[in-house]
């Protein structure tokens, strides 16, 4: 989507991200690039936006902890278009993608990414096959802020890859101990067989 139409980004940092969701009584976790930092324990690269996941059963929760704030969900998701979320909408599948401001005026600092879970387990939204206890769906930072694990956050760079997420990848695929390049490769296998990043996690994959 468009920043020039849809208005600019200043992206919040991690530490902003947890100051403002401390209250918070559901698990939520710094998603995309950042999530990729927090496990490298460095700075990588410039972000043009800040992603925090949340499980879709979260969701009214989330909407009243940000009730201040300007939230609005892309409709259809992918085609260049927001509309606000109303107080008490719930917002069924494929609605997933929530851009998040603190006035009309200021520029968008958070983007709310909704997932699937059944019980105690994350689904993917990709694939209702591709699936984790939801208890391994993050880590914690030496701060104490909660990030996606960084195989599940490559998981989701892997649909359509591009110089940053080679980056990424490059990055923290050392950080990866066997089981989750196990279940990485077996997650991208499941949705592009033919990956180039299955030939750099496949030697201690499972066959």
């Amino acid at each position: 989507m468009s920043a020039d139409v849809l208005g600019r980004w200043v992206p919040d940092r991690p530490e902003d991200v947890a100051a403002v969701l401390a209250k918070a009584d559901f698990p939520w976790w710094i998603a995309g690039g950042y999530a990729i930092e927090l496990a490298a324990g460095r700075e990588l690269r410039p972000h043009s936006d800040l992603d925090v996941l949340v499980l879709r059963r979260d969701q009214a929760l989330v909407r009243d902890l940000l009730a201040d704030w300007d939230l609005h969900v892309a409709d259809p998701p992918g085609q260049g278009k927001l509309r606000p979320w109303r107080p008490g909408e719930v917002l069924q599948p494929p609605l997933h993608d929530i851009w998040c401001r603190r006035r009309p005026e200021a520029p968008w600092s958070i983007q709310l990414m909704l997932d699937e879970a059944q019980g105690t387990q994350w689904v993917s939204r990709r694939d209702a096959a591709i699936r984790l206890p939801i208890d391994r769906l993050g880590r914690t930072s030496e701060a104490g802020i909660p990030y996606l694990a960084p195989e599940v956050q490559l998981f989701y760079k892997a649909k359509a890859t591009r110089e940053k997420d080679e980056t990424d990848f490059r990055a923290v695929l050392p950080l990866l101990d066997a089981p989750a390049r196990a279940w990485l490769a077996d997650a991208i296998k499941a949705i592009a067989p033919d990956h180039p990043w299955l030939r750099r996690l496949l030697p201690i994959s499972r066959t």
